[in-house]
């Protein structure tokens, strides 16, 4: 299929359909004006279809290092395997009250269990390894796992492992399985995969409805313990089957699909949404051992080299990498503009400045920008509730409900709260009844607190635009209402390369302040000193602190109103907590999280005495 222009959508995408309703209370109500089309009983359904109808295609393929050859599996291999796994877990009496809990990061054997589990109606339930490897105290992972006493919990292998298994081993009766087969004290995935197939699991799937609970995902909790959000077959199966009727080129050729991903299976985005896409469509999905992370994302790149995707899919700071290594690398940059049929981003947060280059580069290579697409909803939603399947032109369009999902749009102060009620939704929260309770409103629209925009009051075709977290919204001394989500993608544009995220501060003050993260390995580059120079040697550097004043100056340029730019801005030297919820592993900033955790940060800024932080 030839790839799109800027302004022939038509071989990728179906044309936006939207119908608004105007009720007598002020809210609009939206939907695709395309009904949603018979979604499948369960996602097994589409192992099994594929296992016949095409075999021998590669399904999954991982490899150990850059140099290794791919290992991959056949549809025909997984279903044998999950059939084979799923007969161990039934004998063992899994069940939703008994579940599979895994630990680990993206595997072929991760993919593996977990469908063996949902196979025969046992939910699965990946967390974050972070709270495993990277946190301190394993709070947040022992309340996970005192919330639902698994009856099997997977690991690569053990010993990485071993401290927060430690940690947990009080809380649960569980079987413990590895990936590595040596090590002991655990049971061997590879064992599992290789039993014998009882009749049991045909009896099993034959009963499975799309009220089944397919998998708990746990949200990210800024404060607290994260909620375990049930996810039933109908709402994966009902989000896949909205995306082929917007992404209309995955209908018309299923050999057509190949994405290499490293998006986290613990989150919604890399599971529901990427995972689900490639297994409801026939395609085959390349593991991407590395991340946008310093060290890990040559890994990316080789990859990439190794296998170019039908569709990139990424988030804000692995887009940022990208294109710095696409700049210097040319036939990197001709494979990628040439094969890419689009680049799909995470709708709000991507700073235009990012989206700006990647169209330029990519027309300066092959002579017509990048598809550009995106898509918003959450883990409540499985993922997806809008769909941008049409080219915008900026970044932020968050594009439109998705056949068989409705918008509520509420009026909130001078904002739009966004609430969202279809299939795709989840009934609530598990063993959290006053928490589901209070989730939903009393038309059973779902409360994400997010706030949109109509991109256009008169045609609400052409999309919606994200206008920030309703909670995260403050108010100065002077009234202005502060919006935090666009104001920090501004801002991250205008301290550019400076700033990796910024959390925005200033609530009860007259001004408007940044607490920002920065990109550290920039920072050096930018005041010339070498890679071992110490973070906060490079932080008070007088190019970085003039640099960073120069950013504040360009976003009061871009607005001078005291909610559109910051007087100041503080450098953190410290990054982001996994133990204090301040990011996700996908990268994203818990702008509550941060100002909590770190006043005495946010009482520096403020200090009128204070060195650290750089004004205007």
């Amino acid at each position: 299929m030839t790839s799109a222009t800027r302004g022939d959508a038509s071989s990728l995408f179906a044309t936006p359909k939207t119908v608004a309703e105007h009720r007598a209370d002020g809210s609009i109500v939206l939907r695709s004006g395309e009904p949603l089309r018979d979604c499948a009983r369960c996602i097994g359904d589409w192992l099994e279809h594929f296992a016949r109808q095409t075999p021998d295609k590669v399904f999954l393929a991982e490899r150990g290092s850059t140099e290794s050859p791919w290992t991959t599996v056949t549809y025909a291999q997984a279903l044998q395997q999950v059939r084979g796994a799923a007969s161990w877990i039934l004998a063992r009496g899994l069940s939703a009250e008994c579940p599979l809990v895994i630990l680990s990061d993206n595997s072929i054997d991760h993919a593996l269990l977990a469908h063996a589990a949902q196979h025969v109606g046992v939910p699965s339930a990946a967390i974050s390894p972070a709270y495993s490897l990277m946190s301190k105290d394993f709070d947040k992972l022992k309340s996970m796992i005192a919330l639902l006493e698994p009856g099997a919990i997977y690991v690569s292998a053990t010993k990485p492992f071993a401290a927060a298994l430690a940690a947990i081993k009080p809380l649960h009766k569980a079987q413990i399985i590895s990936g590595n087969a040596d090590d002991a004290g655990a049971l061997a995935f590879r064992a599992i995969a290789a039993t014998a197939e009882t009749p049991d699991v045909a009896k099993a799937f034959a009963t499975m409805t799309p009220d089944t609970i397919a998998k708990f995902l746990f949200t990210s909790g800024s404060t607290g313990t994260p909620k375990a959000v049930i996810n039933t077959q109908r709402m994966l199966t009902s989000s896949q089957q909205a995306k082929a009727q917007t992404w209309t080129f995955l209908e018309q050729g299923h050999g057509d699909l190949v994405i290499l991903d490293w998006l986290p299976w613990s989150h919604t985005f890399g599971a529901n949404h990427n995972f689900n896409l490639v297994l409801r469509n026939g395609g085959s999905l390349y593991i991407d051992g590395g991340k946008p992370a310093p060290g890990l994302f040559a890994t990316s790149l080789a990859n990439l080299k190794s296998v170019m995707p039908t569709v990139y899919f990424n988030v804000p700071r692995g887009f940022d990498m990208l294109i710095a290594a696409l700049r210097g690398d040319e036939e990197l940059r001709r494979r990628f503009f040439g094969e890419v049929k689009f680049a799909f981003y995470a709708g709000a947060a991507l700073p235009q400045n990012l989206w700006d280059a990647l169209e330029q580069l990519s027309i300066e290579t092959v002579g017509r920008p990048l598809p550009m697409v995106s898509a918003w909803g959450s883990t409540e939603t499985s993922p997806l509730a809008t769909d941008c399947h049409f080219l915008a032109e900026r970044s932020g369009n968050i594009g439109v409900p998705i056949p068989g999902t409705e918008l509520k749009l509420v009026t909130c102060g001078d904002k739009l709260e966004v609430r969202v009620r279809g299939p795709n939704v989840t009934p609530g929260y598990w063993k959290a009844p006053e928490l589901t309770r209070q989730a939903f409103d009393e038309e059973g629209f779902y409360l994400i607190g997010d706030a949109v925009k109509l991109a256009d009051a008169e045609r609400p075709e052409r999309g919606l635009f994200f206008d920030g977290r309703v909670a995260e919204d403050f108010k100065l001394n002077s009234g202005t209402w502060v919006s935090v989500g666009t104001l920090r993608v501004a801002g991250i544009t205008a301290l550019t390369p400076l700033a990796q995220d910024i959390v925005v501060t200033g609530h009860g003050g007259d001004e408007v302040r940044f607490l920002v993260f920065p990109n550290v390995a920039a920072c050096r580059a930018h005041a010339g000193l070498p890679g071992t120079a110490d973070v906060n040697d490079v932080l008070a550097h007088d190019k970085v602190r003039t640099t960073l004043a120069q950013g504040l100056a360009r976003l009061k340029q871009q607005c001078a109103n005291s909610s559109g730019h910051a007087t100041r801005a503080l450098l953190l030297a410290e990054p982001p907590s996994v133990d204090g919820g301040e990011i996700t592993d996908k990268g994203y900033i818990n702008q509550r999280a941060v100002l909590t955790r770190r006043a005495d940060a946010v009482g520096r800024l403020n200090a009128d005495a204070s060195a650290e932080w750089v004004g205007l």
